[in-house]
C-alpha cells in the first residue's frame, strides 16, 4: 500500500459502523483520503464508530442498503474514485434466525450498491469484501485458493458465495466495460480491539472477563483462520490500489489469511486471549444443541503473497497479544482512537 496514492482519494465505504469498517475508517482517514461512508445505526453498545467518530475526518451516513433510492442519492453525492463495499450481514446464527434478511443485506445490497455505482463519473475501482466462507467446505482440512468451487451450507455462506457470483456478473456485464475494475476480497477471521458485537467470541471474551466468568462455546474444537484487522485492512487497501492503478481486476478475487501453518482451534484462541485478560476460567461447553458450523476452515493466501507481495505481519501469537491488550488498555480507562492509532503507528514501523 502507497500512502501517497490514497491522499486526497475520494473514497465511499460500507459498513463502517462495524467493527473492521471503524478500523478501516481511521486508517482512510488518517492517509489523508476524503471518506463517505454509510452503513447502519451502531448496533451495539460501546461500538468501536460511536466512540471515535466524531474525531475522524469521514462523512458519514446511516443508511440501509437494502433501499435502493437512499443509496442511489448517497452514491451520486459522494462522487468516489474508489469503493470499499464491507457492509453485511456477517454472522452465521443470525443467518439462521433471519435467512430472508441476510440473504436481502448481502445479496440485492451488493446489486443495489453496483446498481448505483454504474453512472458513478470519477470511479475507477470497487473492492467487494465478502468472506472466508464462500467457498464449497467438505471439511478435507485443505485450505481453499481462490479457483476453489464456491458454496455455503448455511444461509450465510450461502449468501457470501452468492455475492460473489454477483459481482463477477456486474464486473463482466457492466464494470469491465468500462474500464472500472470490480473485485471480491476473501478474508478470514478477523479479529482485534473493538469489536463489541454480540455472539462472537473475542467481544464475547472481553465481556466474560469483565465479569469473571468463562465463555460458553458451542464448538470448541472448530478452527478457523484467524488474523489481525490491520493485517486484514492492509490487504484489502493494497488490493484496491493495485487494480485501480492497473485499471483492470486481475486477479479478481484473493484470499487474505493467516500463515497456513497457523490454524488454530475456537478453544485455543479462548484460553489465549482470556488468560490474557486475567480471566482464570475462560471457557466452558455450552449446553443445549446449535444449529450446524463447519469445523474446519482454512484459507489459502499465496495469490495475494505472489500478487501484491502482502503477508501478514503479525503471527497468531502477536495477533492475540495486540487484541488482548487493546481490550485490557480500554478497560483501563484508555481512550479507544488513541489504541487504534498507537497499533497503527507500531503495525506500519
Amino acid at each position: 500500500m502507497t500512502p501517497s496514492f490514497w491522499h486526497g482519494r475520494r473514497v465511499l465505504l460500507t459498513g463502517h459502523t462495524g467493527f473492521k469498517g471503524a478500523w478501516a475508517s481511521v486508517m482512510l482517514a488518517d492517509l489523508g483520503a476524503k471518506v463517505t461512508a454509510f452503513s447502519l445505526e451502531p448496533q451495539t453498545e460501546p461500538n468501536l464508530w460511536q466512540t471515535v467518530g466524531e474525531r475522524v475526518a469521514v462523512e458519514s451516513w446511516y443508511a440501509d442498503l437494502r433501499d435502493a433510492s437512499t443509496i442511489a442519492t448517497l452514491c451520486e453525492a459522494a462522487e468516489p474514485e474508489i469503493v470499499l463495499h464491507m457492509a453485511a450481514q456477517a454472522q452465521v446464527r443470525e443467518s439462521y434466525r433471519d435467512p430472508v434478511g441476510t440473504f436481502a443485506s448481502n445479496i440485492l445490497g451488493t446489486v443495489n450498491l453496483l446498481e448505483a455505482l454504474r453512472s458513478s463519473p470519477r470511479l475507477r475501482t470497487i473492492l467487494t469484501v465478502t468472506s472466508d466462507k464462500v467457498y464449497a467446505n467438505a471439511e478435507t482440512g485443505l485450505a481453499f485458493a481462490e479457483n476453489a468451487p464456491l458454496g455455503g451450507s448455511d444461509p450465510y455462506s450461502a449468501s457470501k458465495g452468492a455475492t460473489e457470483i454477483v459481482v463477477r456478473s456486474y464486473a463482466e456485464s457492466f464494470f469491465t466495460p468500462l474500464g472500472v475494475p470490480l473485485a471480491s476480497a476473501r478474508g478470514g477471521n478477523v479479529i482485534g480491539g473493538g469489536d463489541f458485537s454480540s455472539d462472537r467470541l473475542v467481544p464475547d471474551l472481553y465481556r466474560a472477563a469483565r465479569k469473571g466468568v468463562p465463555v460458553e462455546l458451542r464448538y470448541p474444537a472448530a478452527t478457523r483462520p484467524w488474523q489481525h484487522v490491520l493485517d486484514c485492512l492492509a490487504g484489502y487497501l493494497g488490493y484496491a490500489e493495485y487494480i485501480a492503478n492497473r485499471g483492470i481486476a486481475d486477479p479478481p478475487a484473493l484470499n487474505f489469511g493467516p500463515l497456513t501453518d497457523e490454524s488454530m482451534s475456537v478453544a485455543q484462541v479462548a484460553a489465549a486471549i482470556g488468560e490474557r485478560l486475567g480471566n482464570g476460567n475462560t471457557w466452558k461447553q455450552a449446553s443445549g444443541s446449535f444449529p450446524p458450523e463447519k469445523q474446519t476452515l482454512r484459507i489459502n493466501s499465496a495469490l495475494a503473497a505472489q500478487t501484491l507481495e502482502w503477508r501478514p505481519r503479525l503471527d497468531a501469537t502477536e495477533t492475540i497479544a495486540w487484541t488482548a491488550q487493546w481490550y485490557a488498555d480500554f478497560a483501563n480507562g484508555k481512550d479507544a482512537l488513541e489504541l487504534m492509532r498507537a497499533q497503527m503507528s507500531r503495525y506500519w514501523a
